[in-house]
């Protein structure tokens, strides 16, 4: 027998799964979340729900916003089952259902007005945001906020009527600020280097175009605290939907499925208050930015170093790269040889520790996270993930074969082909731009490291120009398989 997924039928649902042991009338919102993803209701969702069960802080419930049109499908899929989400936590030797239930409300485009008011009734204490690592309007080639793009401009051009994150932000501040309630926090929980700090550009930065004084005043008033946030959580599919319906009876139109790590590391900067987050495992430091880079270049690094060669090698399950010898051995030597040196000391971790349980996590087949969801949005996680790195070891004057191999393997990725032939299917907002400077360096390998806004100064290293030469002549010479085994042997580049 199934449940269909509902406050109503939650009794039913116990038989296969923990339910909230709170109920839906003992929560009251104080927390407006941008971006209702799978890694949201599988980090800060969770953290929530495990802290209202001990009966704790039960006035920080989610009110989801949605600015995307994605975000009102989401909206009607969550809405019919009264946003109740099962969270599925996969481990190796274990597998466990959870149905979660912090979330009470979702308003999501057009309704802007609505999300303003809501931004704007002192309630709201915090708002958190998971917009993908793209979502900030910053330009790659200065790592700035961009004031030009066409969103940000109609934004600062129609002020009262905005439709990006960042201008229902500023909107719901001028209103607080006007009718005399103190601002929300700003809590960003994406995966960017000084998330806080990006995020807070962005919203001055976007309100200085139309308020300067006004900017100022956010940049006195308005916290933002950093953050770091991991676990990995893959996409819901036809297969997700299945294995939470035939293996736990549940109905869930969107389940969230994940490994059973997560962590949180995050600054303490909450004028108006937060949950107890420390008491079901967050840690708050006064500096986020050693875990946060740690787990950038290692975590993240190590996605993007697996995810184009299993991509040529027609390998779709992240577990199934890491089956693979060669990748599994190319991911441990880049890590250990070239990234690691390079990542500064953080406090009581061994970084060689942290570089094995990322590799046993990757390697956990239950997830059923997949490559193509790793190589999506290249054009964004390289300039975060791999070539900041690069950059540091080549001021440093240290050599980078293996980095410019992620590089030229993204590149040879851009060509649209596997080695056997098969088609590649792009998700990334500048693909076309990618496949058509892909296709022109067959002639000349550079003319890649001639997209600036990517590659910026390290495009013109003359060192990294070699490596990264050597590597795609390479791939299109003797394919994946022989270059990475090149490189194991210490023969690229010879």
């Amino acid at each position: 027998m199934t449940v269909k997924l509902s406050l109503a039928t939650l009794k039913d649902a116990a038989a296969q799964a923990a339910i909230p042991a709170y109920t839906r009338e003992s929560l009251t919102p104080g927390i407006l979340h941008f971006g209702v993803g799978n890694f949201h209701r599988a980090h800060q969702a969770i953290y929530l729900h495990e802290l209202f069960n001990q009966g704790k802080n039960l006035d920080f419930a989610i009110i989801g916003a949605g600015v995307l049109p994605s975000d009102a499908k989401m909206k009607e899929k969550l809405a019919a089952q009264d946003y109740l989400t099962t969270v599925v936590e996969q481990d190796v030797a274990k597998s466990a259902a959870t149905v979660t239930g912090p979330m009470v409300d979702f308003i999501a485009a057009p309704e802007f007005g609505a999300i303003i008011a809501k931004l704007a009734d002192p309630a709201t204490r915090i708002v958190s945001l998971t917009i993908t690592e793209g979502g900030y309007f910053i330009d790659p080639a200065t790592g700035k906020f961009d004031p030009k793009h066409p969103a940000i401009m109609a934004d600062a051009s129609h002020p009262d009527q905005p439709k990006t994150v960042f201008g229902l932000i500023i909107a719901g501040l001028k209103r607080r600020r006007a009718a005399g309630h103190p601002p929300f926090t700003v809590m960003c929980c994406d995966n960017i280097p000084g998330n806080g700090e990006v995020t807070e550009a962005t919203v001055t930065g976007l309100a200085k175009l139309s308020d300067p004084d006004f900017a100022h005043w956010i940049h006195e008033n308005v916290a933002f605290p950093n953050a770091m946030v991991d676990r990995i959580t893959p996409a819901t599919g036809e297969r997700e939907v299945a294995i939470t319906r035939d293996t736990y009876g549940i109905e869930d139109q969107w389940p969230v499925f994940c490994e059973e790590f997560k962590q949180w590391v995050l600054e303490d900067k909450f004028p108006l208050g937060r949950p107890a987050f420390e008491e079901v495992g967050v840690t708050f430091v006064p500096d986020v930015a050693p875990y946060e880079l740690m787990k950038l270049r290692i975590l993240n690094g190590g996605h993007a170093a697996i995810a184009y060669p299993a991509s040529l090698m027609d390998i779709h399950f992240v577990h199934e790269a890491m089956e693979n010898p060669l990748i599994r051995a190319f991911l441990a030597k880049l890590t250990h040889e070239e990234i690691i040196p390079v990542v500064p000391p953080v406090p009581n971790t061994s970084l060689q520790d942290y570089a094995t349980l990322i590799e046993a996590r990757f390697s956990n087949p239950k997830i059923g996270d997949t490559i193509p969801r790793l190589a999506q949005d290249g054009s964004n996680r390289q300039p975060k993930f791999i070539l900041p790195s690069t950059a540091d070891r080549l001021a440093k004057g240290l050599d980078v074969k293996g980095l410019a191999l992620v590089s030229a393997l993204w590149c040879r990725y851009f060509e649209g082909t596997s080695d056997s032939g098969k088609a590649i299917v792009f998700n990334d907002a500048s693909a076309e731009r990618l496949q058509k400077t892909a296709l022109a360096s067959r002639n000349d390998p550079l003319v890649f490291l001639g997209l600036d806004d990517i590659f910026g100064a390290v495009g013109q290293n003359p060192l990294f120009r070699q490596r990264f030469t050597e590597a795609l002549t390479s791939l299109r010479t003797h394919g994946t398989a022989e270059t990475l085994q090149r490189y194991l042997d210490g023969a690229l580049g010879k």
